[in-house]
């Protein structure tokens, strides 16, 4: 569970400056809609700071609403079906897969 999650974070920290430029967004305006930091995005970045789950979860929410991320995530394997079914199943506590 712990992993898969690493792996995925590490994944989207990996190519988050090509996802974000996608969605011609600067770090500043990631960071507002994402409600973090400029400082933040810069060191998830530039690989100084880990990013968090939740921070996870807003940019996958926030890529997958635009159809070129979209497929970006797929093909980055950031957006895999086992999170597809974590973030559509009706009750989160019984979701052993993260």
């Amino acid at each position: 569970m712990t992993d898969t999650r690493e792996i995925l974070m590490e994944k989207m920290a990996d190519n988050l400056p090509v996802l974000r430029k996608k969605l011609k967004l600067s770090q500043e305006g990631l960071a507002k809609i994402i409600g973090s930091s400029r400082y933040t995005v810069m060191l998830i970045e530039t690989k100084k700071r880990k990013m968090t789950w939740n921070t996870f979860l807003s940019l996958v929410l926030l890529f997958d609403k635009n159809e070129e991320t979209a497929v970006l995530l797929r093909a980055l394997e950031i957006y895999t079906s086992e999170l597809d079914l974590f973030l559509n199943h009706s009750d989160f506590e019984k979701s052993n897969t993260y």
